[in-house]
C-alpha cells in the first residue's frame, strides 16, 4: 500500500491501491440530492477523480477550484471530487462555491468508493487526498496517492493524463 501521512502522523490506508494500466473499479457515492451516483454513470468519458478529506478546508477548497478551472478548457472530460463529507455539508459548499465544472460526491455512507479505491485512512474515517484519472474504456491511466495530506497534489501530472487519456 502507499504510504501515507496525515498532518505527518502514519496513517492506514483501508481498500486495494491501484495502479496504472488496473480496470477502474465501480462504486456508489450520493449526490449531494442523496441520489446514487457510479462510475459507471459516466462512462464513455475521461474521468479526473480527485479525493478530498474535506471540501470545507483550505487545500481541499483549493484541489477542487483548480480541477474546475481546467475541467472547463478540456473536452470530454469530467471532474468528480470525492469526499467523506456529508452530502448536506457538500451541498452548502457548493452553493457558496460557486463552481460548475466538477460533481462534488460524499462516499460518507458506504465508504464503497474509498474501500474500492485504497484510500479510506481507518484511523480518522477520511479519504486520503489522491487523484486518479480513468479513461473513457473504465481503464485506470494517473494515479497518485499524496504522501502527506495536507500537500497539493501534482495538477499538472493529472491534467496532462486527462488529455492524453481517450
Amino acid at each position: 500500500m502507499a504510504s501515507v501521512t496525515f498532518k505527518n502522523n502514519p496513517v492506514t490506508l483501508v481498500g486495494q491501491e491501484l495502479k496504472v494500466g488496473d480496470k477502474a473499479p465501480d462504486f456508489t457515492v450520493l449526490a449531494n440530492d442523496l441520489s446514487p451516483v457510479t462510475l459507471s454513470d459516466s462512462k464513455g468519458s475521461v474521468r479526473i477523480i480527485s479525493v478530498v478529506p474535506s471540501v470545507d478546508t483550505g487545500v481541499c477548497d483549493a484541489q477542487t477550484r483548480k480541477f474546475n478551472e481546467e475541467a472547463a478548457k478540456l473536452d470530454n472530460v469530467k471532474v468528480l471530487t470525492i469526499s467523506n463529507d456529508l452530502p448536506f455539508a457538500q451541498k452548502r459548499w457548493c452553493a457558496a462555491s460557486g463552481l460548475e465544472n466538477v460533481q462534488v460526491l460524499s462516499d460518507h455512507r458506504d465508504l464503497s468508493f474509498g474501500e474500492a479505491y485504497g484510500v479510506v485512512m481507518q484511523e480518522l474515517r477520511l479519504l486520503a487526498r489522491s487523484v486518479f484519472v480513468v479513461n473513457s474504456s473504465d481503464e485506470i491511466t494517473y494515479v497518485e496517492y499524496v504522501s502527506e495530506g495536507t500537500n497539493h497534489p501534482n495538477y499538472e501530472g493529472a491534467i496532462e493524463a486527462a488529455k492524453a487519456a481517450k
